[in-house]
């Protein structure tokens, strides 16, 4: 986990509805141990007026649990269950949020109410899927300690955009996180300072057919990690 404000840098990629499903809009605050503060607010990104679904996670201390909000008022609902990180004592949890038929604009943020630990460490990434409806398939788990680690499977029954997200949970400063199967890495929070953070790491692929898939990561050092896969059609 790590210390110090980090935001990668958002972008847009612009698909016609034709085109069905695509990734639009992409950013990731990491807010550090100590520095943090209340709420935790994404950096400003363009999302589009309507047709899109949004994912958000907030990963880090447990007590920070409140529901995301937005700047366009957003319904977020639960994406899979809460998971606790391993041997922290169930003091830090990460827990994913969807809002579809979501709506949009310029300078489109999202924020989370810090009511445990203000200053603590907090994890945000926040992605847009534009030309979508729904959430077909998720698939969630934990991997043990490994080089290489695999999500679950998702189906979909067309074409779709596959989310992939994954949280480290070892005690390193620096890392190198990879995703396979043809992913994408996005963003990616794994260059920590030396108090503490959250690191995670965001990855897409685009299908274009029915089908099964799964994700592979690779990491090192190695750690264990909580893994979602997310199928938005």
């Amino acid at each position: 986990m790590p210390l110090l404000s980090f935001l990668a840098a958002a972008s847009v990629l612009t698909v016609s509805a034709a085109q069905g499903p695509a990734l639009g809009a992409h950013v990731f605050l990491g807010q550090g141990e100590g520095l943090g503060v209340s709420p935790a607010v994404t950096r400003a990104v363009d999302t589009q007026p309507a047709g899109s679904v949004f994912v958000v996670f907030n990963a880090g201390y447990a007590s920070n649990d409140a529901v995301p909000a937005d700047t366009y008022r957003n319904r977020w609902r639960p994406l899979g269950r809460p998971v606790s990180y391993a041997n922290y004592g169930d003091r830090f949890a990460v827990q994913g949020y969807v809002a579809v038929a979501g709506k949009g604009g310029p300078a489109h943020t999202v924020s989370i109410e810090k009511r445990g630990e203000p200053a603590g460490e907090l994890s945000l990434p926040f992605v847009e899927i534009r030309n979508a409806t729904r959430v077909q398939d998720i698939a969630q788990s934990y991997a043990q300690p490994s080089l290489v680690v695999s999500s679950g499977d998702v189906r979909v029954d067309g074409p779709a955009t596959l989310l992939a997200f994954w949280w480290g949970d070892g005690g390193v400063k620096r890392m190198t996180v990879t995703p396979g199967d043809g992913f994408q890495l996005i963003d990616a929070f794994t260059e920590l300072p030396d108090e503490s953070g959250v690191q995670g790491a965001v990855a897409w692929k685009q299908v274009d057919r029915a089908g099964t898939y799964s994700v592979h990561w690779t990491a090192a050092p190695v750690q264990g990690a909580a893994l979602w896969l997310i199928a938005i059609r």
